[in-house]
Order: structure tokens, then C-alpha cells, then sequence
């Protein structure tokens, strides 16, 4: 019990060494992995089911030679395309946006560094330190969220590229 004050007493204090930005990194950190979490449990509960639909109202079809049979089948996997691949380019756009986070607390706390420079004459060396802490932290905070958030949506993209080209296979046209 006393293990989980410690700990929320560590984390608290690391965010305020890190600075507010580090409040709006945490936030997208957290829609980040919430929407790949999102997609995980699609893929794994939920993508059946809607290729088991799209491949039955193909097979249900009479005609898959014509013109017209060809569109529907370009509109069927389009639909499912859209699901297979949804709120992958939000994940992508989190993974960009966290190391400029991280570097907008860097800049704020190299503000803070220079301010404390002309206030004080660079005398006091635990200020600056503090406000150096300010500016790494969130640097690093930034790039953690980008690079494990990199390695996720790089597996979606590839599981959804590697779905939908099943998906075609399955539709065969002819």
C-alpha cells in the first residue's frame, strides 16, 4: 500500500520538475495508446465478424464477373478497407506530435534558464539546474511517447495492409 503513495509521490513530483508541457504529453500519451489499444481489440475481437459480412454478401452475389459486380466488389472492400485501417493516421499524427511537445518544454525551460541568467547574474546554480530539468524532461518524455508509439503503429499499419490484402484475396472476382 505504502509502495503506491511512493510511487504516485515520485510520478507527482516528476511532472512538476517536468513543467506543464509535460501534463499535455502525458494527456496525448494516453489518446495515443488508448486508440491502439482501440485497434488491438478490433483486430482481435471484432475484425472477424466484419470480414465474415463482407465475404458473405460477396458470396450471396450471382453475378462476379460483370462490370457492375467488379464496382460492388471495389465498394465492399473500400468499406471494410475503412474499418480495417481507422484511427491509424490519428495514431501516426499522436507519434508526430509528441516530440514537438517535447521540444516546446524544452524551449520553455531554456526560457526559464536565461530568465533566471538575467535575474540572478548566473549565481545560483540550483535555480538553473531546475530550469535545465525543466527543458530535458519533457524532451525525453516526448521521444518515449514518439518511439514506442512508432513501434505500434507500425505493426497496425502492417496488420491492416496485411488484412486487406487477405480481404482482396478473398473476393475474387471471377
Amino acid at each position: 500500500m505504502f509502495f503506491f503513495f511512493d510511487a504516485a509521490d515520485a510520478l507527482f513530483e516528476f511532472m512538476q520538475r517536468g513543467g506543464y508541457v509535460l501534463y499535455y504529453i502525458w494527456l496525448l500519451a494516453f489518446v495515443m495508446w488508448f486508440l491502439i489499444f482501440e485497434r488491438i481489440w478490433y483486430f482481435r475481437f471484432n475484425h472477424g465478424e466484419t470480414i465474415n459480412t463482407a465475404v458473405a454478401e460477396w458470396s450471396n452475389r450471382q453475378d462476379k464477373s460483370s462490370w457492375n459486380s467488379k464496382a460492388i466488389r471495389e465498394k465492399i472492400i473500400s468499406q471494410t478497407s475503412s474499418k480495417i485501417h481507422l484511427n491509424i493516421s490519428l495514431i501516426k499524427l499522436c507519434v508526430g506530435v509528441a516530440p514537438l511537445l517535447g521540444l516546446f518544454g524544452t524551449i520553455t525551460g531554456m526560457i526559464e534558464v536565461f530568465h533566471l541568467l538575467a535575474v540572478t547574474g548566473g549565481g545560483d546554480a540550483k535555480a538553473m539546474a531546475g530550469g535545465v530539468s525543466r527543458s530535458t524532461i519533457p524532451a525525453m518524455a516526448g521521444l518515449s511517447v514518439a518511439i514506442t508509439g512508432t513501434f505500434a503503429s507500425t505493426f497496425l499499419k502492417n496488420k491492416s495492409k496485411r488484412e486487406e490484402e487477405l480481404l482482396s484475396e478473398h473476393l475474387i472476382s471471377g
